[in-house]
């Protein structure tokens, strides 16, 4: 099953994974997103900064159609984001999404919850989705919580299985929105260091962060938002050592000197 994909996927690439195109999107007389075009190519790592209200995690949840949006297109591979139903279902499994909090089912274990979506969305039968969950519980390094219950695992612990989970999917992307922001500052490493090593591996992924350690060494491209607008987007060395933007320096001069 996983080689024909890989091989589907391999003619598909190189090329424009995710595509945004005039993106607005309003909460009530807020306008949170104006304009966005944005695009991310296969096995690209673009992280998302800017001050808090900027948009940032309204765009990642448009991805996924966590969000719809008021005017524009969105399109994954090729294809416009659905509407709903199966074809939804569809999406999410290809747009994996990792979150400030873990969403772990409670009452299911590490193992059960990371085996989950692949019995019910991929079809996958139990034995191949017990044995495709454990390699990921490994390599995100919780490969010995199997059994326990989320409640029995520390923060950090809590975010790599989410990882894990939406890796278990095969995803075309990965979404990560704020992933460290909810855990103690000893955990955050852990997760960070899963990431980076799924960057180095050649998985697309948009992230949300305000981990600027991360941007510098994990990312192709910053892109920089502020009022609902892409402001700038660069190369991280060329965005943290001499941004374009106003903005982008007001931004950076508080977060850098303190």
């Amino acid at each position: 099953m996983t080689e024909v994909s890989v091989a589907k996927e391999d003619a598909a690439a190189p090329g424009e994974l995710v595509v945004l195109k005039s993106v607005n999107k309003h909460f009530g007389a807020l306008h949170v997103l104006q304009d966005i075009d944005l695009t991310i190519e296969r096995g690209e790592v673009v992280v998302v900064i800017g001050p808090s209200g900027s948009g940032k995690s309204t765009l990642c949840r448009t991805i996924n159609r966590l969000e719809t949006i008021d005017a524009g297109t969105i399109t994954i591979d090729g294809k416009p984001l659905p509407q709903e139903g199966k074809e939804l279902a569809r999406l999410r499994a290809d747009v994996g999404m990792v979150f400030q909090s873990f969403n772990l089912f409670a009452h299911k274990t590490v193992l059960e919850n990371v085996m989950l979506g692949q019995i019910k969305v991929r079809r996958t039968d139990k034995k191949k989705a017990e044995e495709k969950a454990r390699e990921l519980l490994d390599r995100v390094g919780v490969g010995t919580q199997a059994d326990k219950y989320p409640a029995q695992l520390s923060g950090g612990q809590q975010q790599r299985v989410a990882i894990a989970r939406a890796l278990a999917m095969n995803p075309k992307v990965m979404l990560f929105d704020e992933p460290t922001s909810a855990l103690d500052p000893e955990m955050i490493n852990e997760v960070l260091e899963v990431m980076q090593q799924l960057a180095r591996d050649g998985m697309t992924m948009i992230v949300v962060t305000h981990e600027m350690g991360f941007a510098r060494s994990a990312a192709n491209r910053v892109v920089f938002m502020a009022d609902g607008r892409i402001v700038e987007q660069a190369a991280p060395d060329q965005f943290f050592s001499n941004p374009r933007s106003d903005r982008a320096k007001d931004f950076l001069s508080k977060i850098l000197h303190h």
